[in-house]
């Protein structure tokens, strides 16, 4: 990984869109910083699209794309997509899988839940949301609790993730990258394998490896760096900053690039 700092002035003049993660991208702990929220309006005033692309459950998702200044928020890890739409004060809502598929993976998810609650001792559901419709969400109590419960979930068949706050799994065939494409194009008229260089990507974390691995200017905040031995695509670029901080960085050299360009000559 290289400084965030080296990043080609010419390729920051291309960004139109600013997918990030949440959890530990755009938050320190768990708080999100005024500096963060304000680098969120900053680079929508300026034009930039930022999207949310995050594991938060649909209850967080619902408020976050309401009440932020964002095109949309992807969210449980690719399981769903909300758009807000202000004129009509409604919200879109758009899923991975059908009704009646989500209906029954999630019978299949509470089963499971159960039967892992039983088998692993230490074991907890997250109770942080209960607005959650496509993942089954464990909270992450660190190894080797999570690593069993990890086992467990991949022996049912299940998918799995796994960041700072939550252990997941789902039967779906969506990830954070897979739903990307699909909500870039549906939604925003977008073929992402064909217009990379309008992203970047912001995170930090095992399950934003998918997007590292596809957006050549992805980004990880310098809390990225406690889980690249164990990645097989890290990002390319690191910012000195963790959390929030690392966000901000990008941001103002985005913003800076922008006001630089379009600064009069004399």
């Amino acid at each position: 990984m290289q400084p965030f700092e080296q990043f080609p002035s010419h390729r920051l003049a291309e960004i139109r869109w600013v997918l990030t993660d949440v959890d530990d991208t755009l938050t320190t702990g768990p708080r999100l910083p005024a500096a963060t929220y304000e680098a969120i309006e900053r680079l929508h005033d300026a034009g930039y699209r930022v999207i949310p692309v995050t594991a938060a459950p649909a209850g967080w998702c619902d408020l976050m794309c309401r009440m932020w200044p964002v095109a949309a928020v992807i969210g449980e890890n690719g399981g769903l997509c909300f758009r807000y739409n202000r004129a009509a004060a409604l919200t879109e809502r758009r899923y991975w899988a059908p009704d009646a598929e989500r209906s029954r993976d999630g019978a299949r998810l509470a089963q499971l839940a159960e039967k892992i609650r039983r088998g692993v001792a230490g074991c907890e559901v997250s109770a942080d949301q209960r607005w959650r419709e496509t993942t089954l969400a464990f909270r992450n109590p660190g190894p080797p609790t999570c690593d069993l419960i990890v086992a467990h979930l991949a022996q049912a068949g299940a998918r799995t993730a796994v960041n700072s706050m939550w252990v997941l799994g789902w039967f779906a065939g969506f990830d954070k990258l897979v739903m990307t494409r699909r909500m870039m194009r549906e939604l925003f008229a977008l073929d992402i394998e064909h217009d990379r260089g309008a992203f970047v990507f912001v995170g930090d974390g095992m399950n934003d490896e998918p997007m590292f691995g596809f957006f050549p200017n992805a980004v990880g905040v310098a809390g990225v760096r406690n889980y690249v031995d164990r990645m097989a695509t890290p990002p390319h670029w690191v910012t000195r900053g963790g959390g929030g901080r690392g966000f901000v960085e990008i941001a103002d050299a985005l913003l800076q690039k922008r006001h630089l360009a379009q600064a009069p000559r004399p």
